[in-house]
């Protein structure tokens, strides 16, 4: 039996990393395991903050009209897909990441001493020095029991460390074997947070959701090819 990709991330995501797969000729599984939502929240005063720094394109999907009065600070942003999230609704996007949070808010304080205002999901990891507010929720969405077996054979796409350690649960809960799935993370961090056990388990060259796509279709097949253009 033929490998697929198991696409786990939330929507609308889930939909841009299948269609990625697809036009290479993979065939994907969807089962996303979050579903976003937004959460109430109070912007404050954009003139105690030097630069907003976003890392995830949710916090401009979800956060409403409270962006409004931010639109004066630049962005700093993790990747292309939440720089782009960003300039779509109006906002200037001074510096783009291709790492973690905390490097890039090292990356903006190296080249300003830089007061940042962090628009965030509601279980995001604090960062010394850097003012966070939760703008969005990622809720665990139910997975049908034994699910995880359908699982074994395939290739699991992770793009979180939550998502990684949830998949892993789901795995030992419905006591699907490790050893026959094979894991494409989007970091090492990602990959690390699975743990171990499984048949094989990689990092994406940049945490970007095109690199994932190209790790998870050479596990796939050898042959195929998809390719990015490097961060800048």
């Amino acid at each position: 039996m033929s490998r697929a990709a198991l696409v786990l991330r939330p929507a609308p995501g889930d939909a841009a990393t299948a269609g990625r797969l697809a036009a290479i000729g993979m065939t994907t599984i969807r089962q996303p395991l979050f579903a976003v939502r937004p959460v109430a929240w109070t912007p404050p005063g954009a003139s105690g903050f030097d630069a907003l720094m976003l890392t995830s394109a949710n916090a401009v999907r979800h956060a409403g009209p409270g962006l409004a009065g931010l639109r004066d600070l630049p962005v700093v942003a993790v990747g292309r897909a939440t720089a782009a999230a960003a300039a779509a609704v109006g906002f200037t996007v001074a510096l783009t990441g291709c790492s973690d949070a905390a490097a890039l808010a090292a990356a903006a304080r190296a080249c300003n001493p830089t007061r940042l205002l962090h628009l965030a999901g509601r279980d995001h990891i604090a960062i010394p020095g850097v003012t966070s507010v939760a703008v969005y929720a990622s809720d665990p969405l139910p997975v049908p029991a034994g699910a995880a077996r359908s699982w074994e054979g395939q290739v699991a796409l992770l793009h979180s460390e939550r998502a990684a350690r949830r998949f892993a649960a789901l795995v030992d809960r419905d006591r699907a074997n490790r050893g026959r799935i094979v894991l494409a993370a989007i970091s090492p961090a990602v990959r690390d947070a699975a743990g171990t056990g499984w048949a094989v388990a990689f990092a994406a060259d940049e945490p970007t959701d095109t690199a994932l796509v190209t790790l998870a279709a050479r596990l796939i097949d050898p042959s195929a090819r998809a390719r990015d253009k490097p961060c800048r």
